[in-house]
């Protein structure tokens, strides 16, 4: 089977559109891919606050998807919306990589090292509120670009530390100055975040089954958990909420009756840093991603998040 892939045009979003790509032609596929230019991709120099987050990454793509003129999407999960519009699905999330957020510096071992207003550099409002919360004392800096061009600027000194997927660095092969990958626990990534999304037509069912072998369930547990918290939450991609879902383990060859899943959620303020974190665990054996996500987002609206939310403004329209 033929099959055309869109992807947008930066060297991360390629790396992960060839990976799909390598793996559908081992199942003897031929595959070509189409690079899309986003909202987001033309829009460089402009906050993402400002151009707003629902789709700025998949909109342009979506729509070659609803056009025919490719057959499926390799998306950082993390960018797409909790809402898929009604011609699209999504079909496969792959095996997920570390979803945890990297501290990366030429100078400083770990976040904690940093000295008294540093600055360091971060596009996401969901960083930018974490860190404030945990170390109010810093000048965090907007920097947009793909991993390439915050690396070169790191190294041009224009702050002292940045923040970026932990994911990304690995698959370009860019972990030189990663010095800290911070714990979910304390610094809770992006729904979705380390993993891929395969997004197709609902109804084409040649792509449907031909992507099938790529769907790795215990990550498609995770992703569909964090992501329904997200839409409890009414969150995009860059409001300040932080979840992830995994697997615990805290005995090796464990009975998979005693496996527990748990869940961390967190909601900040970019502003002041006042934070709400949740953690709630459930045993695997009843699973189900939706309720465990939409338990989080109850726990952290019980424990005051609505106030923060409401303050926030709605970038995910």
């Amino acid at each position: 089977m033929n099959l055309r892939i869109g992807s947008r045009g930066s060297q991360l979003a390629l790396w992960q559109a060839n990976h799909i790509a390598g793996l559908l032609r081992e199942q003897g596929h031929s595959v070509e891919i189409e690079i899309i230019k986003t909202t987001g991709d033309r829009l460089q120099k402009v906050t993402f606050a400002e151009v707003g987050s629902k789709g700025m990454f998949t909109k342009e793509i979506e729509e070659a998807l609803a056009e025919g003129r490719i057959d499926l999407a390799v998306h950082s999960l993390k960018d797409l919306p909790t809402e898929l519009p009604e011609p699209f699905t999504l079909a496969a999330t792959p095996p997920r990589v570390d979803p945890r957020d990297g501290f990366v510096s030429m100078s400083y071992a770990n976040l904690a090292a940093l000295p008294p207003r540093a600055r360091v550099g971060t596009s996401s409002q969901r960083r930018r509120a974490q860190l404030r919360a945990l170390r109010p004392d810093l000048e965090i800096v907007e920097f947009r670009g793909n991993v390439d061009t915050r690396l070169r600027k790191l190294a041009d000194g224009q702050v002292n530390a940045i923040l970026l997927a932990a994911a990304g660095l690995e698959r370009l092969g860019r972990t030189d100055w990663l010095r800290e990958r911070l714990d979910p626990k304390d610094f809770c990534p992006a729904a979705g975040q380390g993993a891929l999304a395969i997004e197709t037509r609902k109804k084409d069912t040649a792509t449907l089954e031909a992507v099938a072998f790529l769907d790795h369930a215990d990550t498609r547990f995770a992703v569909e958990a964090e992501r329904a918290t997200l839409a409890v939450l009414g969150g995009g991609c860059q409001v300040p909420i932080g979840v992830h879902c995994r697997m615990k383990f805290t005995e090796r060859h464990k009975p998979p009756e005693e496996i527990i899943d748990e869940i961390f959620a967190v909601v900040a303020s970019p502003e002041t840093g006042q934070v709400v974190r949740v953690h709630h665990e459930a045993p695997c054996a009843a699973r189900d991603p939706n309720a465990f996500g939409r338990h989080a987002a109850k726990m952290l609206l019980e424990a005051g998040a609505r106030p923060l939310l409401a303050a926030t403004p709605d970038v995910s329209q």
